[in-house]
């Protein structure tokens, strides 16, 4: 019989090198690690689509109200231009707090963070900042998906409160782990 297929040896090496890598799929801390980065990947969803919602709708209104120049009309409307500034800016806001979320750090998986600070703990309590995330998130989604541009415009305070509260909650995460 082949060393290949003996189980027992091959599982002591197999768990030998997850060791040495700082990495024990058993633990309950790689379950909160691994949580924590399907969660923001759930919360980078949410605002792209949030995202898109807000490009497509700033597409809209530009191809709607912006009209071809004249010779007696060679610029558009200043608040017409403004307006779809505004769109494209909390388009952009958007996508700056995806790219935020996708890269917040997570703690080191090593022996000095295990043994100074309770990582699983820490972790639990980064999943629960996280699920906030989610939900602001969902919730800023669901105001400008699908949304025409004139909705969008009269809900931009809220649009913005919420961008805020993404970010605050963000600064709350990174302030956590320092």
């Amino acid at each position: 019989m082949s060393r290949f297929y003996d189980a027992g040896p091959l599982a002591k090496v197999g768990i030998n090198l997850f060791y040495g890598y700082g990495y024990n799929f058993y633990r309950l801390e790689n379950q909160f690690r691994a949580d924590d980065q399907r969660v923001r990947q759930m919360a980078c969803t949410l605002l792209g689509r949030a995202r898109a919602g807000i490009d497509a709708a700033e597409s809209r209104y530009r191809r709607e109200n912006i009209q071809a120049p004249t010779r007696a009309n060679p610029f558009p409307d200043a608040a017409i231009v403004a307006n779809a500034q505004a769109l494209e800016r909390l388009g952009g806001e958007i996508g700056r707090l995806e790219g935020l979320i996708r890269h917040q750090p997570v703690p080191e998986n090593d022996r000095m963070t295990q043994r100074y600070r309770q990582e699983g703990n820490t972790l639990a309590a980064l999943a629960e900042k996280d699920a906030v995330l989610v939900g602001q998130a969902e919730l800023l989604r669901s105001i400008v998906e699908g949304a025409a541009s004139d909705k969008i415009l009269a809900s931009k305070g809220e649009i913005e409160e919420g961008i805020a509260a993404i970010t605050a909650t963000l600064r709350e995460r990174q302030t956590f782990l320092s």
